[in-house]
Order: C-alpha cells, then sequence, then structure tokens
C-alpha cells in the first residue's frame, strides 16, 4: 500500500511545520541583530552558516533511516530539536543587550540545534514520500508538501510580524513560544501511524556508510543533480540575510513590517510553485528546464530593479517587487523540486534517503553560502558607500548569479536532450 493524497497532505504538514519555524530564525531574528541591536550583518551570517553546515549530516540522516527501517522517530525527534533551537536562538537574542558573551555562546548552541533538527526531521521526511509514494503521483506530492511549507512560512511571517509590533524582548520570546509549540505538536499529531500503514519497507542492508555513499556518487546522474542544486542554491539564498535589514534601513520598516515582508516574498513563493505546478501537469517532463530557465532570469530581472531602488534610479515601493521576486523564485524551486523527487528513487534500489540527504547537504552549503557572502558583502560595501548603493550592489550581483544559473542550467539540460538524460528520470 502506498500513500493516500489525505496522507500525503499531513507529510506537507510536517514540511510547513519546519518553514514556520526556520523563517523566524532566518529572517526575524536576524533583523533585529542588523537593526535593532546594530550588530554587523556577518554575525547572523555564520550563525545561520552554522545551521548550514550542520546539516552536512544530511546524507548521514538519510542513510540511517534508511538502514533503521523507521523514519517516523528521525522526523519527530528532529522537529524537538528544531523547536528547542528556535525559542533558545530568540532568548540569545534578548540577551545581547546585557550580554554580548552570553548571548553568542547560547546562539551557536541554539543554531547547532536547529541544523541538526532541519537535518534529521526535512530528510528523513522526504525520504518517506519519495519510498512510499506511487511513481505516478511523486511530482504531485514534491509540489503540495513544497507548497504547504511555503504557506507555513508566508503564513507565520505575516502573523508572527503582526503580533511583534511593538517590538519588546517578552513579545518576541511569547511570539516564539507559540510557533514553536504548536510546530511540534501538529508534526506529532500529522506523522502519526502513516508510516506503519503503508507497505512495509525493508530496510537497506547494513552497508558501511562511506561505501554507499562512494556507489551513490557513482551514479551519473546524482553527481550531476548534486552539482546543479549547489550552483542554483547559491544564487537563490544570497538574499535571504539582507532583505529585511534593506528593508529597515533603506524603507524605514519596522520589525513587523519587515517580518511582513516575508511573509509577502513567501507568498510570491507559493504563488508561483502552485501556478507551474498546474500548468506544468500532463506537459513532458523536459519541460522542467523552461521552468527553471524563466524563474532564474525572472528573478535576476526583478532583482535588477529592486538595486535600483537601491541606486536612487527607480521609485517603487518595495513590497511589490518582493513578491513578484517570490514568483520567480517559486518557479525555479518546483521544477527542482520535482526533479529532486523523481530522481531519489533513480539508480540503486533502496537508497532515497541517502540521495535526498546529499542533495540537501548540497543545498545547505549553497545557502549557508550564498546567505554568507550576501551578509559579508554587505559590511564590506557600507563600509565605504550609503545603506542604499551597498545593498544595491549586491543585489545586482545576485542577479549576475541568476543569470549565470539560467545559463548552467541550459548547458546541462540542453547536453542531455532537454534534460532526458541526465536530469528527467524515466526517459
Amino acid at each position: 500500500m502506498t500513500l493516500r493524497w489525505g496522507q500525503i497532505a499531513r507529510l506537507g504538514l510536517v514540511q510547513m511545520c519546519l518553514g514556520a519555524v526556520v523563517v523566524l530564525t532566518t529572517s526575524t531574528l536576524n533583523r533585529l541583530m542588523v537593526v535593532e541591536f546594530a550588530l554587523p550583518a556577518i554575525l547572523p551570517g555564520l550563525l545561520v552558516a552554522l545551521h548550514y553546515g550542520i546539516q552536512l549530516s544530511r546524507p548521514r540522516w538519510g542513510y540511517t533511516s534508511d538502514t533503521g527501517g523507521n523514519r517516523t522517530r528521525w522526523i519527530i525527534g528532529g522537529m524537538a530539536a528544531l523547536s528547542l533551537g528556535g525559542f533558545l536562538a530568540a532568548y540569545a537574542v534578548t540577551l545581547f543587550a546585557g550580554s554580548y558573551g552570553a548571548a553568542l555562546a547560547l546562539s551557536v548552541v541554539a543554531y547547532a540545534l536547529i541544523g541538526l533538527g532541519v537535518g534529521a526531521s526535512g530528510t528523513s521526511l522526504l525520504a518517506l514520500l519519495a519510498t512510499a509514494t506511487a511513481p505516478h503521483r511523486r511530482a504531485a506530492a514534491a509540489t503540495i508538501t513544497w507548497l504547504m511549507m511555503i504557506f507555513g512560512i508566508a503564513m507565520t511571517a505575516g502573523v508572527a510580524g503582526s503580533f511583534l509590533d511593538p517590538y519588546s524582548p517578552a513579545r518576541l520570546l511569547s511570539v516564539v513560544a507559540v510557533v514553536v509549540g504548536l510546530a511540534f505538536v501538529l508534526t506529532v499529531i500529522a506523522v502519526g501511524r502513516i508510516e506503519a500503514s503503508v507497505t512495509p519497507i525493508t530496510p537497506e542492508p547494513a552497508t558501511p556508510f562511506m561505501q554507499g555513499m562512494r556507489e551513490i556518487w557513482a551514479e551519473r546522474k546524482t553527481r550531476v543533480f548534486t552539482l546543479f542544486v549547489f550552483l542554483s542554491m547559491n544564487a537563490y539564498f544570497m538574499q535571504e540575510l539582507i532583505l529585511e535589514p534593506y528593508a529597515g534601513l533603506v524603507f524605514n520598516f519596522t520589525p513587523g513590517q519587515s517580518t511582513s515582508l516575508s511573509g509577502a516574498q513567501n507568498g510570491g513563493v507559493f504563488i508561483g510553485m502552485l501556478i507551474v505546478g498546474i500548468m506544468a501537469t500532463g506537459l513532458r517532463r523536459g519541460a522542467l528546464r523552461t521552468w527553471v530557465m524563466a524563474g532564474c532570469l525572472g528573478s535576476a530581472a526583478v532583482l535588477g530593479a529592486i538595486a535600483m531602488t537601491g541606486f536612487g534610479l527607480l521609485s517603487a515601493p518595495l513590497t511589490p517587487l518582493v513578491v513578484l521576486l517570490g514568483f520567480f523564485n517559486g518557479m525555479f524551486a518546483v521544477a527542482a523540486i520535482g526533479s529532486m523527487m523523481a530522481l531519489a528513487s533513480e539508480g540503486r534500489g533502496q537508497r532515497e534517503g541517502t540521495r535526498m540527504g546529499l542533495w540537501g547537504a548540497a543545498q545547505a552549503i549553497a545557502a549557508g553560502f550564498g546567505g554568507l557572502t550576501g551578509a559579508a558583502l554587505v559590511d564590506l560595501t557600507r563600509a565605504g558607500l550609503p545603506d542604499g548603493l551597498a545593498f544595491g550592489a549586491v543585489f545586482t550581483f545576485e542577479a549576475i548569479l541568476f543569470a549565470a544559473s539560467a545559463f548552467m542550467a541550459s548547458r546541462i539540460m540542453e547536453n542531455s536532450q532537454g534534460a532526458r538524460a541526465a536530469l528527467v528520470p524515466g526517459e
């Protein structure tokens, strides 16, 4: 027996909870450090890079869930670690005004827990989906679960932002406590009994971890897709740590307004994913290249417009531009996710978790490196330029990376006959 639509939607609730907790730590807390506490952007950049760096353990989590035969416990245990880390990260922010050393030490512990939680829970969840979903439902399952994650991010950012104003440490802790508590409880309820109800999955034989990784890496499709994920996600995540500080420093957004801006962006991502998912239904999978390229080029164009607002060459409200950026980001992401879910079951059998872990690790490295690079470039450029020009220069660089990613996608997929041999399974 494979997953029913209702069960797929329940697993999507877990993905929604993951996004809800992570958005507070990567967006809201980042903005508070840079704007309210006047800390250099490189500090939250390093902390977020730490949580992504910890996610290098994703292949190991995937391998463990492949060989252990029980992914549910890692999903719930990972969410517990993520929720605790999210609350500790918020508490650490409130300590910066009084004790910088204690706040920094607690932040390191918190973001390490966040990385462990996302790695264990997210990898095991996607491996369960890839393993227990019928082949003809995998693309739809990927779209459903990731749309729910984006919905969770957008809803949390919007609702939490409305409750954060006027900002106070007590208000911040209350909001974060409610979010992480609900996320954990909902995860336990949503994932319960699903794994036991599907066709029993025979655990992968106890092959040594490094031998298993070498076998996976020997597969050409896996290697090519790993490279694509790493390069494209560098462009995707570069603005993650600097968009809210930009809104605060250049457009004078309040903490609540800038948090809501993150929600608006992810609302755009949601719409972009939904439209592409609907339009791509029934089309040949080779069309993934078109969606990836359109998403990358559209993102580059909007980032150029955002940069011009910082340069003073364009007078436009920031929020609509950010929503449009999210829309094109969503177009790109849903095509990549669809390929990932389908490719997880290609090649050597019973290694879905290991493959998802490998691609998750590539994404985490790219996200951490891209986010840290964006924050570091902002700090460097602000040392000699006004805020608008400094941020605009970094957004321009990110636009160039998106354009390069579109070119890379065209070359990789074109060289494989429209993504058929290298990126598209089954053709």
